[in-house]
Parts: C-alpha cells; sequence; structure tokens
C-alpha cells in the first residue's frame, strides 16, 4: 500500500524565530492520523531566524538525527560538544536516560534550514551518546547512500534503533531501487526538487508511506534530494 502526504497537509507552526512544519503530531499540533510510522516518530523541517536558536533544554530516550539542509547549525550539549552541522553532515544524538543541549543559528543575515528527526530506540536508559559524518554530493548522486544504521556499517552514523537511513540526489534519468522486507516499512521525505517514488510524483516536503510494498523505485528526479526510511513496523 501507497500513502501519499502533500507537504501543505502537515502541521504548522510559526514562532516568529522559528518556522516549522511537523509530519507527525508535536508539541500543540495533534493529528491521531499522524503520531508517526512504524518507530520513526518526529520529522520537523524547521527554518530559524539569523541569531537565534533553541536554547537549552532536555531529551530523554529518544535517537535524534538533525540533517541541515541551507546555512549552519550550531549545537553544544552536556556531554562536552560543541559543533556545527551544515548541509552533507548528519548529527546523530542518542538521548538515553537524558540529555541536555542548544542549537543555535549563529548567522547575522542567512536562516538555518534543517530537518530534526525523531526515531523511538531499541531500549531504553542507554548511556547518552553523540556523533556527526559528512557524506559528500558524489557518494549520494544517483543512488542511496546509507547514513545512519543499527550497526553504523558502510562508515553511517550508529542509531540505538531498528531503522535505518539513506540519503540520495536525483536528475534526469538517474534512479535507484531499495528493496523492502516483508516484515518492515519505508518512509520516503523529499527534502527539495521533484521525484518519482513508485510512480507517484513527489514536491518538497511530500511524503510517502509504503506498507507491503516489495521494494522502492525512484526516478525521474528534478534537482532532487531524499532521504529514505527503512522501518521497524
Amino acid at each position: 500500500m501507497l500513502t501519499l502526504r502533500r507537504a501543505e497537509d502537515r502541521g504548522y507552526a510559526d514562532h516568529g524565530w522559528l518556522k516549522s512544519h511537523h509530519s507527525f503530531s508535536f508539541a500543540e499540533y495533534h493529528d491521531p492520523e499522524h503520531m508517526g510510522f512504524g518507530n520513526l516518530r518526529v520529522i520537523n523541517e524547521d527554518r530559524i531566524a539569523p541569531g537565534t536558536g533553541f536554547g537549552t533544554h532536555g531529551h530523554r530516550d529518544m535517537e535524534i538525527v538533525s540533517y541541515v539542509i541551507d546555512g549552519a547549525l550550531a549545537h553544544r550539549d552536556n556531554m562536552g560538544n560543541g559543533t556545527t552541522i551544515v548541509p552533507g553532515e548528519v548529527q546523530r544524538m542518542s538521548a538515553g536516560r537524558g540529555v541536555m543541549h542548544s542549537e543555535y543559528n549563529h548567522a547575522s543575515n542567512a536562516e538555518t534550514h534543517f530537518l530534526q528527526i525523531w526515531i523511538q530506540p531499541s531500549r531504553r536508559g542507554i548511556d547518552p551518546g553523540y556523533e556527526q559524518k559528512a557524506f559528500d554530493a558524489a557518494a549520494k548522486r544517483g543512488r542511496l547512500r546509507l547514513v545512519a544504521a543499527p550497526d553504523g556499517r558502510d562508515g553511517s552514523v550508529t542509531v540505538h534503533a531498528d531503522a535505518a537511513l539513506y540519503a540520495g540526489l536525483f536528475d534526469g534519468g538517474e534512479s535507484a531501487r531499495l528493496a523492502i522486507a516483508p516484515e518492515r516499512l519505508a518512509y520516503v521525505h523529499l527534502v527539495r526538487g521533484a521525484l518519482r517514488a513508485n510512480g507517484q510524483v513527489l514536491r518538497a516536503g511530500d511524503a510517502l508511506k509504503l506498507d507491503g510494498e516489495p521494494q522502492l523505485l525512484l526516478d525521474q528526479g528534478r534537482d532532487a534530494e531524499v532521504l529514505v526510511f527503512d522501518l521497524a513496523r
């Protein structure tokens, strides 16, 4: 079964300094039909105004992945990490039994546009952890590059969850296939551009849920950047 959800159907919050689209129920946006998909719980598409950001706040028992689309995101946490995330990089923070962190856009004249992704962990109460890796455009061009996985295989970041995340760039005649095991779910989120997924035309912010489909076929991209999740039910 294929379920298409258009970008404009997502939840939306405008806090002035932060504009956020919610793929699933989050904060004041609540939709019983969109509480998550498998063990994927949150995809927030956030735009942070220059010189602003999220002050220090806490999380528990969640695998949090940040994927910067434009600009830069400064991260600081109580594990001693102080980094900046830019496009092409993937950050994984395991909240585990508790972590405090902040996220800021220190630019004076450019917004930070990024995806904040939450995946439910396989086990609660683990040690908090942090990891950040770069994946250049060549590694994602015309293919799905594994960027996060439970075992950190192929140089991906390690998520403590039964989920894998792929990123790809597609244009023109480029295409890719991904087999989906019968017991798994797949979720496609189009970051930018346009792309066809199993015959469904997606535009930036659109998503496609796959349940009971044996494979995913991506083709007919136009300056497309895409994330694909392989998920536990």
